[in-house]
C-alpha cells in the first residue's frame, strides 16, 4: 500500500513510529523528527512544506547540493544499460573500471602520489573494516602474521559496523555492545583546544603525536598493524590538528612498521579546501577511505585506497584476499561517482569550500568569541565546530542533565536551521555550493539560538 503523498509531517511520523527502526534509534528523541520530502541546492523540506537550512549537508555528505539533475540522469542511463553486475574476481564493469583509473588519477595530483589501486565498499564503515583486514593480511604475507592491533583516537569516527565501531573513539557508541574486539586501543585526541600544553613550552602538535608512540611501545611494535585517523576529526566535534602533528605521525608509523591510514569519508573530495584532507599536512598515507562526497550522498558508495607497495605484495601471494561484498563496484553507484567528481572538479568545490569556508569562520568568531559561553570556534575549509562550555577560564562542559544539545537542536530547528550537535559542539558544514546570503544567514541563526539557549 502506497503512502499518500499529501500527509502531514505528524501523520507520517505516526506511520514511522509503528514500523521503522532508525540509525541512533532513540524513541524522545524522535519524537519532534521531521520527515523530509524534498532537497533543493542548500534546502530541505518538510512534509508540512516547511524549509530548513540543511547545515550538515545531511550527513557530511551532499557536498554539490541536493537536487543535481546529472547526477539523477547518470544513474538513470546506467541502470537502463546495466543496473548492477557482480564485480567478484573474474566479472567487471565500465564505470567501476573508470572509477578506479580515475580515483587513481585524482590521488597522484591531490598528495597520494603512491596510490593507484582501489577497493569499493557501499560506505565508510565498510571501508573501516575493510582497511583494517587488508592490514592484516599484508603483514601476514610480510611474515609478520602477530602485527594485528589497531590503534585509533579518542573521538574518532569510524563507522559503526562491529570492527569500525571497536576503532570509534566515542564511547557513547560502545556501551550497548561491549565487550570490545580484543586489539583495539585509542590515544588522546590531538585538540587543540583541550590537549595540554607541555610544560617546557615544546610543540603541543608533536607531544599529541608521541601519545602514538607510547601506545606502541605499550602495544608492542611488533603486534600493531596500523593507526588510523581522520585528518579533520568530524563526528566527535570537528577537531583539526596542529600543523605539525601528522608529519610527526608518519615518522613513527615508519619508525615501528605500522601502517597510517586516513580516513577521508568526511574530509574527502573537497570539504576542507583540498581534495584530500591530509594533504593540508604534506603527509602521504599508506591506505586511505572514502565515501559521503563521492556520490554527493546521491547513492551509497565507499571505499578504500592502497599504496603501491601494499597492492604489490599482496599481489604477489597468489593467495586470494577472501573479503568481497555483495555491492561492491556496483555499476550504479560507480557512474554517479563519476558524475560526482564532474561537478567537484569542474565547480572547483574544493576551492569553493577554502573561501567560503574562511570567511565563514571568521564572521563565526566575530559573533560567537565574546559569548561567554562559547568557548573555542574552530574550523577547516567548509567545516566548523563551535564548541559551548559553561566556564571559559576552566572549559568545563556544561553536566548532562542540562540537556544542551537538545536545547541547542531544538532552537536551531525553530529558526530554520537543521545540523547536528554533538553534546556540547555544534558541527557546521553545509553543501560547498552554498551561497554567501545563506552562510551569513547561518552565522546570525547560531548566534541567535546560542543567546536564546544560554542567555
Amino acid at each position: 500500500m502506497n503512502t499518500p503523498s499529501n500527509l502531514s509531517n505528524a501523520a507520517l511520523l505516526e506511520k514511522d513510529r509503528r514500523h521503522l527502526i532508525h540509525p541512533l534509534h532513540h524513541t524522545a528523541g524522535h519524537a519532534n523528527g521531521r520527515v523530509w520530502v524534498k532537497g533543493e541546492g542548500s534546502y530541505l523540506y518538510d512534509a508540512d512544506g516547511n524549509r530548513y537550512i540543511d547545515g550538515l549537508s545531511c550527513l557530511w555528505n551532499v557536498s554539490a547540493g541536493h537536487g543535481r539533475r546529472e547526477l539523477a540522469d547518470a544513474a538513470n542511463q546506467q541502470m537502463r544499460e546495466l543496473a548492477f553486475s557482480s564485480s567478484y574476481a573474474g566479472g567487471s564493469n565500465r564505470p567501476a573500471i573508470e572509477l578506479a583509473e580515475r580515483l587513481a588519477t585524482l590521488a597522484q595530483s591531490n598528495g597520494m602520489a603512491n596510490m593507484r589501486n582501489f577497493y569499493f565498499t557501499s560506505g565508510g564503515g565498510e571501508a573501516t573494516d575493510s582497511n583494517i583486514k587488508l592490514a592484516r593480511f599484508y603483514w601476514k604475507v610480510k611474515g609478520k602474521p602477530q602485527k594485528t592491533k589497531v590503534i585509533s583516537r579518542l573521538w574518532a569516527y569510524h563507522g559503526v559496523t562491529f570492527a569500525a565501531m571497536c576503532a570509534t573513539g566515542i564511547k557513547s557508541y560502545w556501551s550497548m555492545f561491549e565487550p570490545l574486539i580484543p586489539g583495539f586501543s585509542h590515544i588522546p585526541s590531538p585538540d587543540p583546544y583541550h590537549y595540554p600544553l607541555p610544560q617546557d613550552g615544546s610543540s603541543q602538535g608533536i607531544a599529541a603525536a608521541n601519545e602514538l608512540e607510547k601506545e606502541i611501545l605499550r602495544q608492542g611494535a611488533d603486534t600493531v598493524a596500523m593507526f588510523i585517523a581522520e585528518p579533520v576529526q568530524g563526528a566527535g566535534g570537528v577537531i583539526a590538528p596542529q600543523d605539525d602533528y601528522f608529519k610527526r605521525i608518519r615518522e613513527i608509523c615508519d619508525q615501528h612498521e605500522v601502517l597510517l591510514v586516513s580516513d577521508e569519508v568526511i574530509t574527502g573530495f573537497g570539504r576542507t579546501g583540498k581534495m584530500f584532507g591530509l594533504q593540508h599536512y604534506d603527509v602521504e598515507p599508506d591506505l586511505m577511505q572514502f565515501a559521503k562526497s563521492i556520490t554527493s550522498g546521491a547513492l551509497p558508495l565507499g571505499g578504500i585506497g592502497i599504496s603501491d607497495e601494499i597492492a604489490e605484495t599482496i599481489t604477489a601471494s597468489k593467495a586470494p584476499w577472501m573479503h568481497a561484498y555483495t555491492y561492491s563496484g556496483h555499476p550504479t553507484t560507480c557512474a554517479v561517482a563519476l558524475a560526482t567528481l564532474d561537478i567537484i572538479e569542474n565547480e572547483d568545490l574544493a576551492g569553493q569550500a577554502a573561501a567560503k569556508g574562511e570567511a565563514m569562520l571568521q564572521k563565526l568568531h566575530d559573533a560567537l568569541d565574546d559569548h561567554p559561553h562559547v568557548g573555542n570556534v574552530r574550523g577547516k575549509g567548509m567545516m566548523h565546530g563551535i564548541e559551548i562550555v559553561k566556564d571559559k577560564a576552566t572549559k568545563e562542559w556544561f553536566e548532562a542533565d542540562f540537556g544542551l544539545g537538545g536545547k541547542l537542536t531544538k532552537a536551531l530547528m525553530e529558526r530554520g536551521l537543521y545540523t547536528r550537535v554533538r553534546s556540547e559542539v555544534i558541527c557546521n558544514a553545509p553543501p560547498l555550493t552554498t551561497d554567501q546570503g545563506t552562510l551569513d544567514e547561518m552565522v546570525a541563526i547560531y548566534k541567535d539560538a546560542i543567546t536564546h539557549v544560554l542567555g
